[in-house]
């Protein structure tokens, strides 16, 4: 005798829509964790924003590369310029 047919389907109708709700809420919380949702950078995508070229970092980088300055004056100017740089990111 089928006693589905009589008694309806019980409580496991409830597990399938349960484990769709669960895939759904897990999905969202990753891509809101990785920052895709906001509109950020994703982690596998490089830790650092490109530098624009026109910027003090990049000038004294070429300057490096094309002999004017040495190594030692190259990483004094730029322990100079990340201290100037985190301080104007923290103020603005």
């Amino acid at each position: 005798m089928n006693t589905l047919a009589f008694d309806g389907p019980g409580p496991w109708v409830l597990f399938f829509p349960l484990v769709w709700a669960a895939v759904v809420v897990g999905a969202v919380t990753l891509l809101r964790r990785t920052g895709v949702l906001r509109g950020g950078r994703p982690p596998w995508r490089g830790g650092r924003p490109a530098v624009p070229e026109s910027s003090p970092i990049a000038l004294l980088g070429r300057r490096f590369a094309a002999g004017e300055i040495d190594e030692e004056e190259y990483w004094r100017r730029l322990s100079v310029l990340g201290e100037q740089f985190d301080r104007s990111r923290d103020a603005g």
